[in-house]
């Protein structure tokens, strides 16, 4: 019992009758037990079978029809397992096992893959991971594990302990493009993560022990910063004397059952791109950190219905989400350079991970042209007070800014989810006094790529202060979203009172931001009197046809003012330090007068006329041979500056802004790290089956904003600006 009937031989038979015997035999009606030699002379075979496409489907549809009885899907997850196992006792070595776990995992990924796009419940009740009664069970599953569970930890294990070599890339890589697939049952739930979600293998991957979950982040985190070649030429594995390679590379992908490496010749080339290894690590991992399950646990309630002192306790279940592992990994990852015991006294509980936060810092700098690269550092920096603190103290911040800031240079190329990602990036950089010190002492030579103008000799703090304005104008042209708006006024309130020498056009920009604000803001007035007298006009009740635009004309007043604190707090803490500002405002008075007397203006529009006055005043009294110009008025400016001593002016409470998560970033996250998985062509899927977002349009963030006063911190007013879900 257990052996394959009619079973060709090795001997005069060819390779191409055998395989599709076999691959017939795994998908048909018929039942090996796990121990039969059906299994090995199916992992064996030099699997070089090329089949159509309508062909796989058609094997795929008998092989759903029949796993119900044959459940050969768990057994040949078995086998992978113990293949891994093996290879994990042989350190990856090149040998026969090695050649069996690739096959074994190419067959898996493509059933797998069909098993949950085409699942017809919730539960992908198709992939039946278990055995059937009647057959004995191995021992070493029934440790209490489930197949799910011995396989994950398998699969973990191998990449958590095995080296990536030239003999072991291949096996590394596909057992990233397996772990996409088997988690890639996300894409079958909704947005927000509920109790009836069902993930068997991402589950089983946050159950796995500490020590394992520190070694697989470590792997997927080197793996993306060194991104090892891939060389076909060092694999032996490739052809064996005369007999046909256990691997054989195809020309389409999309026609075969059996291809190398499964994703391989799908393209990731794209910007930002490191390597088939280096972006499925990362996608990997992203998938891992941001991962959330809802579970039931406990909250005690207090009854004091009765009145009286004496309370009862009520135990009340509540949904929250588990622990995720990996995430507290990432969390917790210390620079292998530096010991927190030595200056705070303590250090993390149990072990932790120790990366180089240099060459961390340096792969990103190159990378962040790439979407999932944006994602990744935004991760470490919101979650990682270490890498964050790291990155602060870093003297070529240019390494990190410079690609940021171009990225939102070329915004209409960018997705606008990319472009928040960005901007929070810089928003949770510049709550940090000493950054946004240091970017205004780094000078570029030049800043190729900014067309519009040459800049020159230009301080990294002034390029950004010119790039953050213009992102506002983008916005106010093309997606017109307040969240956006909101996120570059805040970071430029941030490094106002720290601004030292702003550029001439950076400063013009600042002024000519305030003008462009306050043109939309007339416009939206004139829109609102007319229609009032329009309702007035026609018996109509009014109120109906301007709330809208009172509402947006709020909004308005809201960014108007807040340019305006930005300019106050330039000119009241580091005003000596910068004459373009003072010549910028001076230039352009006029564009303040309208203002002068509206009510949420009029205390910081003093302080900007207590400037003017000084300044004019200073003017007046001298003379200039000829006409002036504009580098005579300057001068003037540049000599007064150092007289300056800011009498009159009213002191303003210090604006900080801080980012802050939503309650439920999950609901945004998770979407957006699959859909930037699916962009890229890492793993294809039926968008029919899709329903974490929609298929047709990819998850985008609202455009609902938060910028609350959060009390007083240290004396300064703090806001938060939350990025909702």
């Amino acid at each position: 019992m257990g052996a394959v009937p009619s079973t060709p031989r090795w001997s005069g038979a060819r390779p191409q009758d055998t395989a599709e015997y076999l691959i017939a035999t795994f998908v048909g009606e018929k039942s090996f037990p796990i121990s039969s030699d059906f299994w090995q002379k199916l992992l064996e075979l030099p699997l070089n079978l090329q089949w159509p496409s309508h062909r796989v489907r058609q094997a795929c549809e008998l092989f759903v029809r029949n796993n119900y009885n044959t459940r050969n899907l768990a057994k040949i997850f078995i086998h992978l397992a113990w293949c891994l196992q093996e290879c994990i006792s042989t350190s990856g070595a090149p040998s026969v096992v090695y050649g069996k776990a690739l096959n074994a995992l190419y067959i898996s990924s493509i059933f797998l893959k069909y098993l949950i796009e085409n699942a017809k419940t919730d539960k992908i009740e198709e992939l039946h991971l278990f055995l059937d009664e009647a057959e004995p069970t191995p021992t070493d599953v029934t440790q209490g594990l489930t197949i799910q569970d011995f396989l994950v930890h398998a699969v973990l294990r191998f990449i958590g302990s095995i080296d990536v070599s030239p003999n072991t890339y291949v096996l590394h890589l596909e057992l990233l493009n397996f772990m996409l697939i088997a988690m890639s049952t996300q894409l079958l739930s909704g947005p927000s993560p509920g109790l009836k979600d069902v993930n068997p293998f991402i589950d089983a991957a946050m159950a796995q022990e500490s020590s394992l979950v520190i070694s697989v982040v470590c792997r997927l985190l080197v793996n993306y910063i060194t991104h090892p070649p891939f060389n076909t030429a060092s694999y032996s594995i490739f052809s064996e004397g005369s007999q046909p390679g256990v691997l054989q590379k195809v020309s389409s992908a999309a026609a075969n059952i059996v291809l190398l490496p499964f994703n391989y010749l799908v393209s990731s080339s794209g910007e930002g791109s490191k390597g088939p290894l280096a972006d499925c690590s990362l996608h990997v991992l992203l998938i891992l950190i941001h991962y959330r399950k809802c579970v039931l646990g406990d909250e005690f309630i207090t009854d004091k219905s009765d009145g009286t002192a004496a309370s009862d306790s009520n135990l009340k279940l509540t949904m929250c989400f588990s622990d995720n592992p990996y995430c507290k990994v990432v969390e917790n990852t210390m620079d292998v350079e530096f010991d927190r015991l030595d200056t705070e006294g303590n250090a993390h509980n149990g072990p932790v991970l120790r990366l180089p936060f240099a060459s961390l810092f340096d792969t990103l700098g190159v990378c962040l042209a790439d979407e999932a690269a944006v994602l990744l550092l935004y991760s470490l920096l919101q979650g990682n007070s270490d890498f964050l603190e790291y990155v602060l103290v870093r003297t070529d911040l240019d390494t990190l800014l410079m690609p940021i800031l171009e990225a939102l240079y070329n915004a209409p190329k960018r997705s606008s989810n990319q472009i928040y990602m960005l901007l929070i990036i810089l928003l949770m950089l510049s709550q940090d006094s000493s950054f946004n010190a240091s970017i205004h002492k780094l000078i570029l030579p030049s800043v190729p790529w900014y067309k519009e103008r040459l800049l020159h000799q230009t301080s990294l703090g002034s390029l950004m202060v010119i790039i953050l304005i213009r992102t506002v104008q983008y916005n106010l042209s093309k997606l017109r979203d307040v969240y956006l708006h909101t996120t570059c006024l805040a970071t430029l309130a941030n490094m106002a009172p720290h601004v030292h020498r702003l550029s001439s056009y950076a400063s013009q920009r600042l002024v000519s931001l305030f003008d462009m604000l306050s043109r939309k803001y007339t416009k939206l007035a004139e829109i609102r009197d007319n229609n009032m007298h329009l309702a007035k006009g026609n018996s109509v009740d009014e109120s109906g046809l301007s709330d809208d635009t009172s509402t947006e004309m709020h909004i308005y007043t809201d960014f108007l003012r807040l340019v305006l604190e930005i300019l106050n707090a330039i000119l009241t803490y580091a005003l000596p330090r910068n004459p373009e500002v003072v010549y910028a405002i001076m230039h352009r008075q006029e564009v303040f007068q309208p203002f002068k007397s509206h009510p949420r203006f009029t205390e910081l529009l003093e302080n900007i006329y207590t400037v003017l006055d000084f300044f004019n005043s200073r003017m007046d009294a001298q003379r200039v041979d000829g006409e002036w110009s504009v580098e005579k008025v300057l001068q003037v400016i540049i000599v007064n500056c150092r007289s300056w001593r800011g009498e009159g002016m009213k002191m303003f409470t210090q604006l900080r802004f801080t980012y802050e998560q939503e309650s439920h970033p999950e609901e945004f996250f998770i979407p957006y790290v699959w859909q930037l998985i699916l962009s890229r062509g890492a793993l294809s899927f039926n968008p029919g089956a899709i329903n974490l977002f929609p298929a047709d349009s990819p998850p985008e963030r609202q455009n609902d904003y938060g910028m609350f006063p959060n009390g007083q911190v240290n004396g300064e007013l703090e806001r938060a600006v939350f990025l909702d879900a």
